[in-house]
């Protein structure tokens, strides 16, 4: 399997909607909003995974990338911690902390995979 660009790897895709799915959860949620500390780590969290997809993708060899979605991986546990913050707290109910959680886990593993993958190709790139 190999990439043109980013844009093409599923689990960037895939967390790019994940990015515009947490952005959602402010829309709807006043008390959510003025805890702007919080917002702000999810926020940043959120789309660190997003942006260390990208940066290794272009770092230029497996190695690298690797390193970069490890990176990303820990982020995606950073957004599962605060995700059981916003729930502790009453911003999200348990409906929503289950869909959430679920989608940062899914992103995690998949990010594993794709390590692992990575770790025994030649190269990613066309």
């Amino acid at each position: 399997m190999q990439y043109n660009q980013f844009e093409d790897i599923p689990v960037w895709q895939e967390t790019r909607l994940f990015v515009n799915k947490i952005y959602s959860l402010f829309e709807n949620s006043e008390k959510l909003k003025r805890d702007f500390s919080l917002v702000d780590q999810l926020k940043r969290a959120t789309y660190s995974i997003l942006l260390n997809i990208s940066e290794g993708f272009e770092r230029g060899s497996n190695k690298e990338f690797a390193n970069f979605l490890n990176i990303a991986k820990r982020s995606a546990g950073e957004v599962r911690a605060i995700l059981y913050i916003l729930l502790d707290n009453h911003y999200i109910n348990q409906e929503t902390f289950e869909n959430y959680k679920k989608s940062a886990t899914e992103i995690s593993s998949h990010l594993a995979n794709f390590r692992k993958f990575l770790l025994k190709t030649p190269t990613y790139k066309k």
